[in-house]
């Protein structure tokens, strides 16, 4: 067995061609070693939905070269870059992994390191942010700017922020976790498919949705998922979300929703048709677009602060799949995991399981009878996927 475990943490939303190319520039860096992967399940970082479910993306990433999936948990996967970050790395550490390696725009280790340790060490940093804030910029821009001033660097991409946020989650928990920068070649926030075969996740769900071509943009076996699939979107949840809205007497006890935005979110809502009108009417600078998608995705889910503040560790491993590598390795370690490694659910009283059950309940209520039964089924009677 390979001295290096490598760790990835994504979101297949779709597994695309740069994530392929992710997997196979890690097997160049580390061969023969074992891959796992942390992967964000039924609703994403930024507040939108998964477009294939946790089962058919670990099929596909087992498929493409990753050893061991596991699931990050909606407290985490669902949520802030720091939140996002922090639970994907600290089940790397349970897991045993000595290197991370994640895309990045700028493909620069040393500068995010530096901006790292400027945010945990730097006693000027925190109150360069509160100046920035007063001045009327949102926090992240307020981040950005305080770290510009103080070091010189500038990293305003959303890969190098995501790493930014995994880097500080390994050096402030003194995990002994390498971090490795992939350059990350295609943009990010393009909606349009460029000729090109490597192309954003956005540009292939907007693709999707407008019935376009993307068979030059993903490996084959995410095409034939995709290919006849009838393709879930936010939106199909929307008049779900208008009704908590209206019916709720105290929007408040969601995570995140304050006075402010409950008052704006029960004047907009009647007059808005989808989770982007909604959205745009209700956010500031104060309240990013990413923020408020993130807290009407925690309304629909009955995601309250009191669970927010209760979730805020892992307290389980949950096994999606593994390749014959990664159950060699699993076996290896399972003894030394100081936490639950859970292969599917149980009748055990778990707060934080029982929830992640309700998430895909709530997930299903979009697709159709027959697929919905499995999705919850699946939760209790579905083994890992395993490499045929």
């Amino acid at each position: 067995m390979s001295k290096h475990i490598v760790g990835i943490i994504a979101e297949y939303n779709p597994f695309h061609n740069g994530h392929l190319y992710h997997i196979e520039k890690v097997e160049e860096m580390f061969p023969d070693s074992p891959i796992i992967l942390v992967l964000g399940g039924n609703f994403t970082e930024r507040g939108d939905i998964s477009i294939l479910d946790k089962w058919e993306k670990t099929t596909i990433a087992i498929k493409n070269g990753i050893d061991l999936v596991v699931e990050l948990p909606f407290p985490f996967s669902c949520a802030s870059a720091d939140i996002f970050a922090k639970g994907s790395i600290d089940i790397l550490n349970h897991l045993g992994v000595t290197d991370l390696v994640f895309g990045s725009e700028s493909d620069d280790i040393e500068g995010i390191k530096r901006l790292v340790e400027t945010q945990l060490f730097n006693k000027d940093f925190d109150s360069l942010v509160q100046v920035y804030l007063r001045m009327g910029y949102n926090y992240p821009t307020s981040l950005s700017k305080a770290l510009e001033d103080i070091t010189g660097d500038c990293f305003k991409l959303p890969n190098d922020i995501l790493g930014i946020s995994y880097v500080k989650a390994v050096l402030s928990n003194n995990y002994k976790i390498t971090p490795h920068t992939i350059k990350r070649t295609n943009d990010y926030h393009s909606k349009e498919l460029d000729k090109k075969s490597i192309n954003s996740a956005t540009s292939i769900r907007e693709a999707l949705l407008e019935g376009k071509d993307i068979k030059n943009s993903v490996p084959s076996i995410t095409y034939n998922y995709l290919k006849n699939k009838k393709i879930p979107k936010l939106d199909d949840y929307f008049n779900l979300l208008k009704y908590k809205i209206i019916s709720s007497n105290d929007l408040t006890i969601y995570n995140l929703v304050d006075s402010g935005i409950s008052t704006k979110l029960k004047k907009e809502i009647l007059n808005s048709y989808s989770f982007d009108e909604l959205i745009n009417k209700v956010k500031s600078k104060n309240a990013t677009y990413a923020k408020i998608s993130r807290m009407l995705i925690y309304i629909l889910c009955d995601y309250t602060k009191e669970q927010a503040s209760e979730f805020k560790d892992i307290k389980y491993i949950r096994l999606l799949g593994f390749s014959n590598k990664g159950r060699v390795y699993l076996n290896k370690i399972k003894k030394d995991i100081d936490i639950p490694i859970i292969s599917k659910f149980t009748r055990e009283k778990n707060k934080m399981l029982e929830y992640e059950y309700k998430i895909t309940k709530i997930y299903s209520l979009v697709f159709n009878k027959d697929k919905s039964k499995s999705l919850i089924e699946a939760e209790y009677k579905m083994k890992p996927i395993r490499e045929e």
